[in-house]
């Protein structure tokens, strides 16, 4: 189990607060010019400050957290899954029989759709061609065609389509499929050339010029850029930063300085109107309000930056659709590469950059009630068997450490509600308040010897098992925190917050590498977080399984 030590004293080792205010001042322009990219710079410097601590929150109010997912959601492609239908039941019609077309036609028909949605299909893009669906929509189409078949002679009506109907029908769905879906990106492309969303370019330096060059002067892309924007406490980079997107920085040929955000124009800048030059959330909230964004363009992946983090999960709560466009391997950027083969059918390419759809929003884990159940089969037979142990503990610390056996404290769990988690004493904290905002380490001096006894092998934890049969926590998730805590590290650590998607638990994929105790909350909440990404019902027995070797190690702090 975890030794999550948060009954005694110190701070724990975190990172420095990377956030800054910055003053508002005069309206910063760029041209928007597309140049050619040369040169090569690092990654911009992110100056470290620490942060003063927050107030303690009052108790049993839930701790404020980022939305659960964006406020409103651009619909699915109705129009696509039509186009799909009818093609899928012309194909039927036109090439099977009067016995074979009535039993055909429910199956395939539900089965190209519920397959292309499987693969991604439906998911809108720039610039979609349908001779790029055509592979993916061939084979969702053989598939759909196979399951009819399997009807087909469970109906035993295997006489009514031969080997050469199976064949003519896949080719006819596949085409009809891709005829229409053409039809419909073709009507999507002539409504954005009429009427463009606002979009942001988040990024800096001559790729960002470039990016937003070929938005505004090729409307194909239905894009309109309304804004660049320069994440950073202060909207520039450091000396030697890179433009967030490609190998050069802002002090390239044609601007006045690094970090300035302003270029001098050079010749074709009259042809696009300059683009204000915003930094701070709040002005970008300020443009997406007043152009009704739907869209950014990132230059660089936002979870690589903290001040781009935040940005990005401010936009995704407002609905903002994210896209990813990089340069490729000639200019010295590396975007994300795809195996031969496996291509995305999100991922395009805008005037020659990699792009794919980013996603600025943190999607739950879909546990269903798989998580839940597996909890409720191994704690009520492990809390029978752990009772004689419980018992000894108990006695143990009354006898030798007086009144007062279990340890109550405040902890965040899922979706920011608190709760009260329970734990075997082994140190007395002076006050509450000390209980709640002073971090533990290893070797206190007010720990009893049947406290370390308790703490090394971990058995102080057993009474939370009684947390996860009540429902408050679950065997394997993210550690709970104390609200002061949440609070702080939520502000000091991008994706901290985003820890509390799903239940927490007594230990998890954090505490079986070892980050247990003083350890860095960073790397805590990285791993928390491809937990969550990741989860199966299979992860959480092997970390189970882990956890419990780590017993007999006694690798409890």
């Amino acid at each position: 189990m975890s030794t999550d030590r948060t009954d005694d004293s110190r701070e724990p080792r975190s990172s420095a607060d990377p956030a800054a205010a910055t003053a508002e001042g005069t309206l910063r322009t760029t041209p928007v010019l597309p140049r050619p990219l040369a040169g090569a710079g690092g990654e911009p410097a992110q100056q470290e400050e620490r942060s003063a601590p927050l107030p303690l929150p009052s108790a049993r109010e839930p701790v404020a957290l980022p939305p659960a997912g964006p406020a409103r959601r651009r619909a699915a492609a109705p129009a696509l899954v039509a186009a799909d239908l009818a093609g899928t039941a012309a194909a039927v019609l036109a090439c099977t029989g009067p016995q074979a077309a009535p039993v055909l036609l429910a199956p395939v028909c539900a089965s190209l759709p519920l397959l292309c949605a499987r693969r991604g299909l439906y998911r809108p893009g720039l610039d979609q061609q349908a001779l790029d669906e055509l592979p993916a929509v061939g084979k969702r189409a053989t598939l759909a065609w196979c399951v009819g078949a399997t009807v087909l002679a469970a109906c035993d009506r295997t006489g009514a389509l031969g080997p050469a109907g199976l064949l003519a029908g896949v080719a006819a769905n596949t085409a009809l499929v891709c005829a229409l879906r053409a039809l419909v990106h073709g009507v999507r492309r002539r409504r954005g050339r009429r009427r463009p969303r606002s979009a942001l370019v988040v990024g800096r330096g001559e790729t960002a010029r470039a990016v937003t060059a070929a938005l505004a002067e090729r409307p194909r892309y239905g894009l309109r850029p309304t804004a660049l924007v320069e994440p950073g406490p202060d909207g520039g980079t450091a000396p030697g930063g890179s433009d967030g997107g490609g190998p050069c920085g802002t002090g390239g040929p044609d601007s006045e300085g690094p970090g300035t955000g302003r270029t001098e124009p050079a010749d074709g800048a009259a042809a696009h109107p300059p683009l204000p030059v915003v930094s701070t959330p709040e002005e970008v909230a300020r443009e997406v309000a007043r152009h009704g964004v739907r869209d950014a363009v990132f230059l660089r992946s936002p979870w690589e930056d903290p001040h781009s983090a935040v940005l990005a999960g401010m936009l995704g709560a407002r609905g903002v659709d994210g896209w990813l466009v990089r340069p490729g391997c000639a200019l010295g950027a590396h975007g994300g590469h795809t195996p031969s083969g496996h291509r995305r059918p999100d991922e395009a390419h805008l005037w020659g950059f990699s792009c794919r759809r980013l996603a600025l929003d943190c999607p739950r884990p879909r546990t269903g009630l798989r998580k839940r159940l597996l909890d409720i089969a191994l704690v009520a037979p492990a809390l029978l068997l752990a009772a004689p142990v419980m018992a000894g503990c108990a006695l143990a610390v009354r006898v030798l450490d007086g009144p007062g056996v279990l340890f109550r404290q405040e902890r965040i769990g899922q979706d920011g509600r608190p709760f009260t988690l329970l734990k075997f004493r082994s140190v007395r904290p002076a006050d509450d308040h000390e209980a709640a905002t002073r971090w533990s380490v290893a070797g206190d001096t007010r720990t009893s010897p049947v406290g370390r006894l308790l703490r090394r092998t971990s058995l102080d934890e057993l009474p939370q098992l009684w947390n996860v049969l009540r429902g408050d926590m679950s065997l394997v998730g993210p550690r709970p925190e104390r609200p002061y805590f949440v609070g702080h590290f939520s502000r000091l650590h991008p994706g901290y917050a985003q820890r509390h998607r799903t239940p927490v638990g007594i230990t998890g994929l954090a505490q079986v590498h070892g980050l247990r105790g003083d350890t860095s909350i960073a790397d805590r909440a990285r791993f928390d977080n491809h937990y969550i990404e990741t989860w199966s019902l299979w992860q959480d027995v092997r970390i189970i399984c882990r956890t419990a070797t780590s017993l007999f190690r006694l690798e409890g702090r």
